[in-house]
């Protein structure tokens, strides 16, 4: 990647914030990040090109990508579970194809895209590796197997497209979901998990996909072309990973079991009515297995996870304490960089 120029798409959101954090230690020649969602300029390098562009517009990413001579571009952009079904499918569909249009005519040497372990779908099958069937839970699920059948096209022409298939990312200035849990954790509550909790669920440390999205882009391009599952590489059961959070908070919060088939009936109603921020994917997979094989990125790539479930819980959490007073003042919206309304959550949350 040195003296590359790098554009990433998204580049307001979570993954793009810690990006554009990370990659000009990485001595890339320029770095440019497009969204519709505005920028905090004092979260990306003061040389850095920030424009508001949206990735379905042919000619706006026409220009950027050749008017900044862009050699590798990282595609983060995409509409979340929350967005309505129409955007989620504009975004992450029209707009993938879109950038890869442009980019083919641009003649960029390399596009990695962000796809999700959300192609799996809820399986019996574990570790995941990554022939396995894909089979999508919700829109989100659903384009993000459309955009890899996209990705194979312009592969098939020429392109160098790298597909990283990431576990659930969290860590410093994650909000989101994970802002209810520390909230909850930090208030001392018990901690309803659907289930025993005896289930095993890898989450990922977002530096340590940084480092894989780095070496998809510095790797021989037959090696890059490829596709790639990303999780943490140590992880426990889910009671034990969320205990050693709450031990860590020192809150007196603690992990609570629940009846799975109750708890995830109520959810389903609660977001049916629409007073609830969890949706299906969220508490539909939290009490089974889930997690995927990186066998492929280690040997291909010489990949290695630096963190742990724990490890990322905790580090997540100790940059919410360290924030908290600033995120109570951010309105709530449908992003990773903001805490999400908890809705009828607020109120249970009272007798836990």
């Amino acid at each position: 990647m040195k003296n590359k120029r790098v554009l990433i798409t998204g580049g307001a959101g979570y993954l793009g914030y810690h990006l554009a954090q990370n990659l000009p230690y990485r001595d890339i020649a320029f770095l440019a990040a497009n969204d519709i969602a505005p920028f905090i300029k004092s979260d990306y390098p003061d040389d850095a090109l920030l424009v508001q562009q949206d990735v379905r517009d042919a000619d706006g990413m026409y220009r950027l990508i050749h008017d900044n001579k862009i050699d590798i571009i990282i595609h983060t952009a995409a509409a979340l579970p929350l967005w309505k079904r129409e955007d989620i499918f504009s975004t992450n569909i029209s707009g993938l194809r879109n950038t890869l249009e442009q980019a083919r005519k641009c003649n960029v040497e390399r596009f990695i895209f962000i796809s999700s372990t959300a192609v799996y779908g809820v399986p019996e099958k574990h570790p995941l590796v990554e022939t396995d069937e894909l089979i999508g839970v919700g829109a989100y699920g659903e384009t993000k197997i459309e955009g890899e059948k996209i990705c194979t096209e312009f592969r098939d022409q020429g392109m160098c497209v790298t597909v990283i298939r990431p576990k659930t990312f969290i860590g410093t200035a994650r909000l989101g979901v994970f802002q209810i849990l520390y909230d909850w954790v930090d208030s001392g509550k018990r901690i309803p998990i659907i289930g025993k909790g005896e289930n095993l669920y890898q989450l990922l440390e977002v530096t340590d996909l940084v480092e894989a999205i780095f070496l998809a882009a510095s790797v021989d391009p037959e090696l890059a072309n490829d596709v790639y599952n990303i999780g943490a590489q140590h992880f426990d059961k889910v009671k034990i990973d969320v205990g050693a959070l709450c031990d860590f908070a020192g809150s007196g919060a603690r992990v609570r079991p629940t009846n799975a088939t109750l708890v995830k009936g109520t959810l389903a109603f609660f977001e049916f009515l629409r007073i609830s921020p969890l949706y299906k994917w969220i508490y539909g997979t939290a009490d089974k297995d889930s997690y995927v094989s990186t066998e492929k990125v280690e040997k291909k790539l010489g990949w290695k996870a630096k963190f742990s479930n724990e490890d990322a819980l905790i580090s997540s959490h100790r940059w919410y304490l360290e924030h908290k007073d600033e995120v109570k003042h951010l309105h709530s919206g449908v992003t990773h960089r903001v805490g999400w309304d908890q809705g009828i959550l607020k109120l249970i949350k009272k007798f836990m």
